[in-house]
């Protein structure tokens, strides 16, 4: 009998993790207007110990972070910002940098 492989979706992800809603959305609206890069505004906002990396989450698989971060990560467009997206940690900006 043959075994069958199960393919577990990856992805690569960056974030940028605040405590206020309303600074989360103002740093997407600048991200989006170019008058910010998203790796700049992790460096210097994010609350996560991954900003000072630009906000590189690096590549993890579904099931690993938190459901609402999933939801995102694992069905939105790949190479927008999104967000925010409300966890248990705070507010989100989400930008997927690539899935399979």
């Amino acid at each position: 009998m043959k075994s069958k492989e199960i393919i577990m979706a990856t992805a690569s992800a960056r974030h940028i993790l605040v405590n206020d809603e309303a600074l989360c959305r103002e740093l997407k609206e600048k991200i989006n207007a170019g008058e910010i890069t998203f790796e700049e505004a992790a460096k210097q906002n994010s609350t996560c110990p991954s900003g000072a990396r630009g906000g590189e989450l690096g590549r993890f698989g579904q099931g690993q972070m938190v459901p609402e971060f999933d939801r995102v990560v694992f069905n939105d467009e790949v190479g927008v910002v999104h967000g925010p997206v409300k966890t248990q940690f705070g507010y989100h900006l989400l930008e997927i940098t690539e899935r399979s």
